[in-house]
């Protein structure tokens, strides 16, 4: 019998002995990945990084989409059993060539790891209108998602994990108006949309793609500090959160309270690799494991709870995103073809 997460129903954590602390290579010990391939976006930086490296021991053929080619290279010398190609995801076409590209080499894809993003940047757009936290953090996903459905398919047991993030709390999906046409612009409501989105996405995914043998979850990796997904960020929301003082300056107590890059990709290795998940997808995770619906009304009634908040794990606003992402990329996704 099909099991599914619609509106939380599998938010319960399954006591997988893994905590906040918990590494990567903790989290894969034991487990042999040869003959498997991946795909990580954004797997030559922070987390990316880590989850490249800790796949590519275990065994994984693991291809890195990059959009600075020459860096990924350097960052990822020495490391074996991995690919780098092009690939912007700003730009659908450039992500429209690289699914292709990869479906030409008629390998089978195991693992789709959505792991790059963006935050907290100024009001950009794509080429489609769409603001550029939204395009990057999940409709890029979505259409990359769709592309490689065939790749996934013939995997005949694949998983995808969204890198999502507790900042969903920031806010729920605008329907009205998702790319800030006629409201103001707010960084953080636009991140908190985006992982809103890719929670959504996880659960109605997840949903479409069992009986084909393809399981999707999202996960919040934790607060992390040494990553560059903060480059942008302004001063005031850092500070915000505790991180730099009123004079701009680090406070080493909160930095040393956060997880270090090995902890932060495990959650991700762990969704991607764990037997205790053969039979469950669509579900929100963190600290390795299944997390918990969230208690309270989230950040913006100050309430900063761990766990998933209700209205991302909505199966009704899941369906109607998916929707409205077709209508709004001209990409169909239809997983029964």
């Amino acid at each position: 019998m099909e099991q599914n997460n619609n509106n939380g129903a599998l938010q319960t954590p399954l006591g997988s002995g893994f905590t906040a602390t918990s590494t990567a290579s903790e989290v894969i010990k034991g487990i042999s990945l040869v003959g498997k391939v991946a795909i990580v976006t954004g797997g030559y930086t922070g987390i990316g990084l880590e989850t490249t490296k800790t796949l590519a021991a275990a065994g994984a053929t693991v291809v890195v989409p990059a959009r600075t080619l020459a860096k990924a290279r350097e960052n990822l010398a020495g490391v074996v059993n991995v690919e780098v190609v092009e690939m912007d995801l700003m730009n659908p076409d450039s992500v429209d060539a690289f699914a292709a590209a990869f479906l030409a080499s008629g390998r089978p894809l195991h693992l789709l790891i959505h792991n790059a993003g963006i935050m907290f940047v100024p009001l950009r757009r794509n080429s489609r209108g769409i603001e550029s936290q939204l395009a990057t953090n999940y409709v890029a996903p979505f259409q990359l998602t769709a592309r490689l459905w065939p790749a996934l398919k013939q995997a005949q047991g694949a998983r995808v994990v969204n890198v999502s993030s507790l900042g969903h709390q920031f806010a729920p999906f605008d329907f009205e108006d998702p790319n800030f046409k006629h409201r103001e612009y707010d960084t953080m409501v636009a991140y908190g949309q985006s992982k809103t989105a890719l929670n959504l996405f996880s659960l109605e995914l997840d949903n479409q793609a069992q009986a084909f043998g393809v399981r999707a979850y999202a996960i919040h990796p934790g607060n992390i500090w040494g990553t560059e997904l903060l480059r942008e960020a302004p001063l005031e929301i850092l500070q915000q959160f505790g991180f730099y003082d009123e004079q701009g300056k680090e406070v080493p107590e909160v930095i040393a309270s956060l997880k270090t890059i090995p902890q932060g990709a495990a959650t991700t290795i762990w969704c991607a690799t764990s037997p205790l998940l053969n039979n469950i997808g669509g579900v929100y995770c963190e600290d390795g494991d299944v997390a918990s619906l969230a208690l309270g009304s989230g950040f913006s009634e100050g309430v900063k709870s761990a766990g998933v908040m209700a209205y991302s794990v909505d199966a009704t606003a899941a369906q109607r995103l998916w929707r409205l992402t077709e209508e709004l990329t001209g990409v169909t996704f239809a997983t029964a073809e």
